[in-house]
């Protein structure tokens, strides 16, 4: 039995079911890790913001030395195509890929002319708001863009998050608040984080360090629009061990609570749920349809 969800890739012209091999072991993505992706959702017939996923991740390509080879609105018009692959009512994550097949200078370095690109989507149930996740503070940090492509969504920059993640795991917490070099809180291992106190509600200031999620920025503008008041500034751990809330944003999950941080319980509170109404409106009434 297939490890994966039902799939679709679009890839050289042509759908294919399943998970194809279309990479080898010359191919420079696999042993020199020149890939980068994006995630969308499509879910209850709509993609919010499906079209800045789709230029994000041609910003990526550029970033990592590759070509961004078809258009944002390609990628838009395929995605549209592709869902009607599934059941109706099916929520699909949404993964366009870029990647370097030959090597280029020095081997190092990828031939952007070799730049591929996939379209992957797959079967992805949306996680419920309640099933809130515990945190703690992650035992490694996030880079710098002196030292990683921190200005794009690149594969290489995951296995930082893996063990980050699997480090929390084994001292019994779901996820954990990732430090930057500076000790100040940066983000999730899989999200950009959020508290409230006090009726205002915070977020690590971006600084390169993390990428500025395309659902932070929508939800800092739906918060905002609603007179909620949203601070982007920098956060010590500290804070978010004392504050009232804990929720994050994110493509895969939207908004969704913390309900532990290491001792000390939580509860879904008024400022996480009127972020999560407010984004999931804006995704069923204002966000393009099918």
């Amino acid at each position: 039995m297939a490890w994966y969800s039902q799939t679709w890739t679009w890839f050289d012209g042509a759908w294919h079911e399943g998970n194809p091999g279309l990479v080898g072991p010359r191919s420079h993505a696999l042993w020199q890790a020149s890939s980068v992706f994006d995630g969308g959702r499509y879910f209850d017939g709509v993609a919010p913001d499906i079209e800045l996923h789709a230029a994000r991740v041609n910003r990526s390509a550029v970033a990592l030395g590759l070509q961004a080879t078809v258009t944002p609105d390609f990628i838009v018009e395929k995605m549209y195509e592709g869902v009607k692959k599934f059941a109706p009512g099916t929520a699909i994550y949404v993964k366009p890929m870029y990647w370097g097949e030959a090597d280029g200078p020095s081997t190092i370095m990828p031939d952007p002319d070799s730049t591929q690109f996939a379209l992957c989507l797959f079967e992805a149930a949306m996680p419920q708001p309640s099933n809130g996740f515990s945190v703690t503070k992650g035992l490694y940090r996030r880079p710098t863009y002196e030292t990683a492509p921190t200005d794009s969504k690149a594969g290489c920059l995951y296995p930082n998050n893996a063990r980050i993640l699997k480090a929390a795991k084994e001292a019994g917490f779901d996820n954990a608040l990732v430090l930057d070099m500076l000790g100040h809180v940066a983000e999730t291992g899989t999200s950009n984080i959020f508290l409230a106190k006090d009726g205002v509600v915070k977020t690590p200031v971006p600084n390169g360090t993390f990428l500025n999620g395309i659902t932070r920025q929508r939800v800092i503008k739906l918060l905002r629009g609603s007179g909620v008041t949203v601070e982007e500034c920098s956060l010590r751990y500290e804070e978010f061990e004392t504050a009232d809330e804990i929720f994050i944003s994110g493509n895969y999950s939207k908004c969704m609570p913390v309900t532990r941080i290491d001792n000390r319980t939580l509860q879904p509170g008024p400022l996480f749920r009127k972020a999560r109404e407010l984004y999931m409106d804006f995704a069923h009434t204002k966000a393009k349809a099918a």
